[in-house]
């Protein structure tokens, strides 16, 4: 059976032993191929078999056709790298490296992901300790060249994460950014954990993606599990998506707008973003949507007087929005610090792989909400918003078009909820030996989550794929040619997670 005969689609299982298993030469040409004709790695991971191999497996996406393909390999110690030819896939080979203790070889920027030792590695193999101090930073060397380091350890709360910076005088020649403080080994936790533990997990994957990662987690234990799904508890999970979605986009402009000191915009997004998260609060009694979504649709109901507040509330928060984001790119001041900054070129943004309001921003549009709908999105659609430049202003106004449409859908949704209960019972065993592939539109981009089950009905292999896995290479790509001073406006444009990534 080829890759893309499985019948695999967004939340739909297929048999585990229906995955090709190709020859690690062969595996390498369909992959290859497969991007070239349109499909991208959606996810790319290894897997621990008996005796001393591990089981490469490629998720490809083919967003025209909303059709998701597997293929797999056996390898031992190594494999030639894809790389070179498909640079889509150079952060899962790194990952694969650190993750199982196998070697892409032929990599062209072989280097640690997370500082942790191999976490999924076969038993009967052992890695030699590395030095997690020893990371080979790239250096530009000249006379009038300079060296600037900045963290891992930042002012304020913000998570760790090393940047270096090659300069000469104030333009960054080169960005290298170093992540990975901060493993928490959350695959394995997905793994080993009983279903309510590892739910909390899930939904503490990225602290401000709440929602987004414990409705991929959901939707790949209802697709193994063959759960039923309540169409209210569906309408619910939707509409507290774009709820987080309005929340954190608000919270981007106005730190954009603080970035250049337009303070009016800092402090008006800012305080619209806690009307965003107090809504979240209202449904399900927590202002980032926590214990809101398990399996089989949601934990909290919206009863017919609580709907109508949230509208009223939407309303009226849809109406300063408006006014607030046209007072922010009418003016010429900030304008001029946004347009041309950071710009990252379309060819750049699809080598890469990025997603979300990132690659929206280029111009293309991705979206998991059109491109492989779900529940609620498979009946009622959010126009995509893109937008050509690539730079930090392309970002903005791909994040204000968004929070507008997301306004629109949720008064119209939370008008006309379906009825019935929210949640179905959800079955606690787990079909034996399938895969499945839960894709979620966050509001950083594209969550993608990869569940193979056991014999026994258990968790076999759990992997988990931000959409900051794909986009902080595109932030150090984005960013030469532009001076320091202008990196916190780039940073915060992208705004990408460091424990989403970390894991």
């Amino acid at each position: 059976m080829r890759f893309d005969q499985l019948g695999l689609r967004n939340r739909r299982s297929v048999p585990w032993s229906a995955v090709p298993l190709e020859p690690i030469a062969s595996f390498r040409e369909t992959v290859i191929a497969a991007v070239a004709d349109g499909w991208r790695p959606a996810a790319f991971f290894g897997m621990p078999e008996t005796g001393s191999e591990t089981r490469l497996v490629a998720i490809l996406a083919h967003d025209e056709r909303g059709e998701l393909g597997a293929t797999s390999a056996r390898v031992a110690d190594g494999f030639p790298s894809l790389t070179p030819e498909c640079p889509q896939v150079h952060l899962f080979e790194r990952e694969i490296a650190e993750q199982c203790g196998v070697t892409p070889e032929g990599h062209p920027w072989l280097k640690p992901v997370r500082r942790h030792p191999p976490d999924h590695m076969v038993a009967d193999r052992r890695a030699a300790p590395a030095d997690r101090e020893a990371y080979p930073f790239f250096r530009a060397q000249g006379a009038e060249l300079h060296e600037v380091a900045v963290g891992p350890v930042h002012a304020g709360v913000i998570e760790p994460g090393h940047f270096r910076f090659q300069a000469h005088g104030e333009e960054v020649l080169f960005l290298e950014i170093v992540l990975g403080y901060q493993h928490r080994g959350v695959e394995r936790l997905l793994e080993s954990r009983e279903r309510t533990g590892a739910l909390l997990v899930a939904e503490s994957i990225a602290g401000d993606t709440v929602i987004g990662h414990a409705e991929a987690y959901c939707g790949a234990l209802e697709a193994l599990a063959r759960s039923r799904k309540s169409p209210r508890g569906q309408a619910i999970r939707g509409c507290a998506l774009e709820l987080e979605r309005i929340a954190n986009h608000l919270g981007d402009l106005g730190a954009l707008a603080g970035d250049v000191a337009f303070a009016p915009g800092a402090a008006i997004f800012g305080r619209l973003r806690g009307e965003a998260l107090n809504l979240l609060m209202t449904l399900s009694g927590n202002r980032f949507g926590r214990g809101l979504i398990r399996p089989g649709g949601v934990g909290f109901d919206v009863p017919p007087e609580m709907a109508a507040e949230a509208r009223a509330r939407l309303g009226a928060l849809r109406a300063e929005f408006l006014r607030a984001a046209d007072m922010l790119f009418d003016n010429g001041s900030v304008q001029g610090r946004f347009e041309g900054t950071g710009i990252l070129p379309l060819r750049n943004c699809v080598e890469l792989g990025c997603v979300g309001p990132a690659a929206r921003a280029c111009g293309m549009a991705r979206d998991v909400r059109l491109d492989h709908p779900w529940g609620l999105f498979r009946f009622a659609h959010i126009p995509v918003a893109t937008a050509p430049s690539g730079d930090v202003a392309a970002r903005a106004m791909v994040r204000r078009l968004e929070v507008e449409r997301s306004l629109e859908f949720l008064i119209e949704q939370l008008g006309a909820l379906p009825r019935g209960a929210t949640r179905a019972e959800a079955e606690t065993l787990l079909v034996p030996d399938e895969l499945a592939v839960a894709m979620v539109e966050g509001w950083r981009g594209e969550i993608v989550h990869v569940a193979v089950s056991d014999s026994r009905g258990g968790v076999r292999r759990w992997k988990v794929k931000d959409p900051s896995f794909h986009n902080w290479s595109a932030l150090a790509v984005a960013l030469p040619g532009n001076a320091i001073s202008d990196f916190p406006l780039c940073n915060k444009s992208f705004n990408l997670s460091y424990a989403g990534h970390d894991l």
